[in-house]
């Protein structure tokens, strides 16, 4: 099945990456597992732009979920969250797309401003217009600067953190997780972990 289910716009600070606006379609989780994984959601693409350099674009696999990222040499980026079978073309030339249009709609002025401060519609509209990634064809004309760019792939989210730096502890250190989102957290790392064949 091929699913949208975050997307979000962020500016890449020298030391932190900070939430600008954001989407997302929750309607396949659980009632009460949604606030969890809306926070895990954002905790992942802050994470991810702040490890990714500027003028790259990155797509990350973790489970069963793809994170597309992609940071501008001016440091505006981007994040999507799909399943794995959403195809990475469409996906990066979607980011391409919603950065245009905000960097088109805000001034560079507005993007170091607070979390979360700014009102952008067109994610939403996005988010549900792009769930069928053959939406994405009038985008096309796009590709020739996506072929510009080299997208790496990496396996999954540790790959990503820098060297010494474990998913686990960062969870833990995380001032933006919730203690419920923490316990989440360590709850589906428990279950999961049982199943693995030794």
């Amino acid at each position: 099945m091929v699913k949208l289910y975050h997307v979000s716009v962020l500016y890449k600070h020298q030391s932190k990456a900070v939430s600008l606006c954001s989407a997302s379609d929750l309607t396949t989780f659980g009632f009460f597992q949604r606030n969890s994984v809306q926070e895990f959601m954002n905790f992942s693409s802050q994470i991810l732009v702040e490890r990714c350099q500027p003028a790259t674009r990155t797509s990350v696999k973790e489970q069963e979920y793809m994170c597309h990222v992609y940071v501008r040499a001016d440091r505006l980026s981007a994040t999507l969250i799909s399943d794995h079978e959403y195809p990475h073309r469409v996906a990066h030339t979607l980011l391409n797309k919603i950065l245009e249009e905000f960097s088109n709609k805000f001034a560079p002025t507005c993007w170091t401003g607070e979390p979360n401060s700014t009102v952008f519609p067109v994610l939403e509209q996005y988010l549900t217009k792009y769930q069928d990634p053959r939406q994405a064809d009038s985008l096309t004309k796009i590709q020739d600067e996506l072929d510009e760019t080299k997208i790496i792939l990496h396996n999954t989210l540790q790959a990503v953190l820098e060297r010494g730096e474990k998913l686990d502890d960062l969870v833990v250190k995380s001032e933006q997780l919730s203690m419920q989102s923490k316990t989440f957290y360590k709850t589906a790392r428990k279950t999961n972990a049982c199943c693995v064949i030794l």
